[in-house]
This record gives C-alpha cells, structure tokens and sequence, in this order.
C-alpha cells in the first residue's frame, strides 16, 4: 500500500511540474490612440478571455502611415507582427508588397475557419477585395462621409430642422438663409479630397481614373478633370467667396468651425458622430451627402474610410490558426454590433445591423444609422466600389494642394484639377514602373 501512494505521488509531483501550455502570443500593430484605442484593445482582451489557445497582443504604432510604413520595413526585416491595421488609402501600396501578404479568403480557407463572405456589407467589403471577389484584408474600422447640420440655425432661419438638404441647390438654398439668419458660415467639410472628391464622385457614379478605380491593375491613371468635378470645385470656390463654403484646412482641421456654431453644416465622418454630439453646443441633425440632380438623378452609394487587418506572411503556422480565430470572433453579431455601437464605426456586417435595429439602438440614436443606409444604397458599381491607386496618400496631399490653390483664387477649377491629375499621373506612372 505505502509503495503504491508513493508511487502514485511521485506521478503527481511530476506532472505538477509540467507547465501549462502558454498560449501563443500574435502581435497586432495598429494606428488607434485615447479611447478608441482603449476599446480595441477591449477587444483583444475579451477575445483572450474567451478561450485559452491564442494571445492577440495590441501594440501602438503612431499614425496610419507610420503604422503601414512601419509594417513594410519590419517584414523587410524579418520581424514583422502577424497583422497590421492599414488605412484604407494604403490598399494598393499593401497589394503592390509582393511576398508580404496573406489575403484573408485563403487565411480563412486554409485554417478552416467559417468564413463567408456574403454575410459582409457589400460596399465595405468590396474596397477590399480582387476583381474576383476574394476578400483580401478584414475590416476593421470603417466609417464614411455625411452631412452635420446646427438644428439651432436651421431653426433661427425658419428651415426644417428635422430635413437635411438632399441635393446641392437645396444645400445652397439653405446655407444663404442660415447666413442671413446670423450664421458666419455656410458650410464646410473635412478631409477635402475623400469629401468633395472622392465621394463626390462615387456618388454621381463619375470614375476617378481608368481601370474601374484602379482595381483593374497598376497600369491605371486618373481622370479627375472631368466635367462633374470641375463644375463642382467651381461651385466649391464661388461659395468660398461669400463663405458659404469656408474651407477649414486638411484633415479633421474645420472640425471647430462646426462645433463652435460658426458654420451651420459639416460635412463629416460617419464616425465622428459622437465626437461631434460631445463638442457641439446646440442640437445636430445627420444627414446622407448631398447630390446634384443635372448630374445623376439617384446618387449611388458612398465609398468608405477607415482602415482594414492585413496579415503579413512569415509568421510561425501556429499563429495563423489564432488570426482566423480572432478575425471570426470580431465578426460575431454581438462583436460587431459593441464596437460599431462604442465607436461609431460602421458594422462590418448586415447581422450586426440587424442586432442594433433588434435592441432599439437606431430608435434611441436618431442618426447613427444614415452612413450605414447611405453605404447600403444600390449595388456598388466600379465608379463607387472605391479606390486602389498605388501612392494614393500622396496624391491626396496633391490634390488638396491644388483645391487650396483654386481656392485662394491663384487657379481656376479646370487649372486645378488638371494640375491635381497631371501630377498624381506622374506619381502613378513611377508606381507603375517599380511595380511591374
């Protein structure tokens, strides 16, 4: 009997001494700061709290294109994270790293982890997806433009505060009367190239260069001087004088214009919606863009903003087996529908919708759903499925330095926008050649 309790607590003793298997750590390097950075990684902490196998560890990396830059070079370097959050201009720069990428269809597929790509939103998904339909990266963080208006002006000048302008002559209408009402400003609008061009023109279905968008290759080049757009942009600089249009600078920078109530409307993130509901002084109203009517008499969807997970190659296999796990977690309905509710972020996926029209958010937050049924309208075609330039980062500055031109009066909109083209052509050609 004493022979068999010692041996039998021998073999306990020696299987006390074998550790627990540590779970494998999977690096994600990403581009978000304050709070919303606090809640992805929320994220990365319920997704380890709910099984033991897999460790996401979230690692700040400063802005989107240090991030995506960052990225390129540690895989040059041979230590590279297993995913990175890329902006969603940094798409074909990502595409055009021959070597580097894993795309998430054939991730998913290889790992058997269910994955469908239809139960996706369309005009998200489709940003990020070859000419066969194969998903490439996984949104993450997606957001698009809309129309912000100051109930309080709209009030004051005898408008309906409750109705938005639907097309550009009412939004001009409008905006002469809140000025005659006391408002400095008309309108103004935030990061000018996605706002005032880029889904200007996905919204009146105008393409923004050759080769549906870029999507058909790197052989593509623009074609912005067109005849909608500098109609447009001349419209955009007539306003200016009279400051019914008041540009505010790139980026986020005509942010306080809106909220300090000197511009009555803003054209802004889907996003930013809570953000502009904390720093604005009086009642907002949401809105989808407007659109020219002698243009296109039902405008089409509006392309996305944000950024998408890219997987980079060269990882241990084990890591890739959490990265399918991690990204069918994020998809979940409850997921999905948390961080779209928390952030203000599009959901990535029509359950997630349907769970927040289920719970009443939508009821209880007038205007949080306007992106989502702006992004849903029709099916996107190759003028309004997005972009994927190569070096389209810094074509946008290209283009923005050429509306700031126009604007001060040193160019007219057909001088601008055919400068903005001849230029990003160049950087598109050299894009090309290196390539190829």
């Amino acid at each position: 009997m004493l022979k068999r309790i010692l041996v039998a607590g021998a073999a306990l003793a020696a299987l006390a001494a074998v550790p627990a298997r540590a779970a494998t750590e999977i690096q994600w390097w990403h581009a978000m700061s304050g709070d919303l950075g606090a809640k992805l990684e929320k994220l990365a902490n319920d997704f380890n709290a709910s099984q033991k196998d897999y460790k996401i560890v979230p690692v700040f990396k400063g802005t989107y294109p240090e991030a995506m830059t960052g990225a390129i070079a540690a895989f040059r370097a041979h230590q590279q994270p297993a995913i990175v959050q890329v902006f969603e201009v940094g798409t074909g720069t990502m595409m055009a790293a021959k070597g580097a990428v894993y795309p998430v269809y054939q991730l998913m597929k290889d790992e058997g982890v269910a994955f469908d790509p239809a139960a996706y939103l369309p005009a998200v998904t489709g940003y990020y997806t070859d000419q066969a339909g194969n998903m490439l990266s996984f949104p993450f963080n997606s957001s698009t433009p809309v129309l912000y208006i100051n109930k309080d002006d709209f009030k004051k000048a005898g408008l309906d505060p409750e109705k938005t302008p639907a097309t550009w002559p009412e939004l001009e209408a409008d905006a002469k009367k809140v000025m005659a009402a006391g408002a400095k400003c008309g309108f103004t609008a935030e990061w000018p190239s996605w706002t005032q061009l880029e889904n200007f023109s996905a919204l009146h279905d105008v393409p923004l260069g050759t080769l549906d968008n870029g999507f058909g290759g790197v052989k593509a080049r623009l074609t912005i001087s067109n005849k909608a757009t500098v109609a447009h942009w001349t419209k955009l600089a007539e306003w200016q004088k009279t400051k019914l249009f008041d540009y505010g600078g790139r980026q986020g920078k005509a942010d306080p214009k809106f909220f300090s109530g000197e511009c009555a409307m803003f054209f802004g993130s889907s996003a930013s919606r809570s953000n502009v509901l904390l720093q604005s002084k009086f009642a907002v109203g949401v809105g989808p863009m407007p659109y020219w009517p002698d243009i296109i008499k039902q405008p089409k969807n509006s392309i996305i903003g944000g950024a998408t997970l890219w997987v980079l190659r060269g990882r241990p296999a084990a890591e890739y087996k959490g990265v399918a796990e991690f990204f069918a977690y994020l998809s979940k309905p409850d997921v999905q529908a948390w961080w779209h509710q928390n952030t203000g972020y599009l959901p990535i996926t029509q359950a997630a919708y349907d769970l927040g029209v289920k719970q009443g958010y939508y009821a209880k937050n007038p205007g949080a759903d306007v992106g989502i049924k702006q992004m849903q309208r029709g099916t996107p075609t190759p003028s309004s499925k997005g972009l994927r330039f190569g070096s389209f980062v810094q074509i946008r500055d290209i283009i923005e330095e050429e509306m700031e031109n126009m604007l001060a009066g040193k160019e007219t909109a057909q001088q601008a926008l055919d400068n903005a083209q001849k230029r990003g052509n160049v950087l598109l050609e050299q894009f090309e050649k290196s390539n190829s």
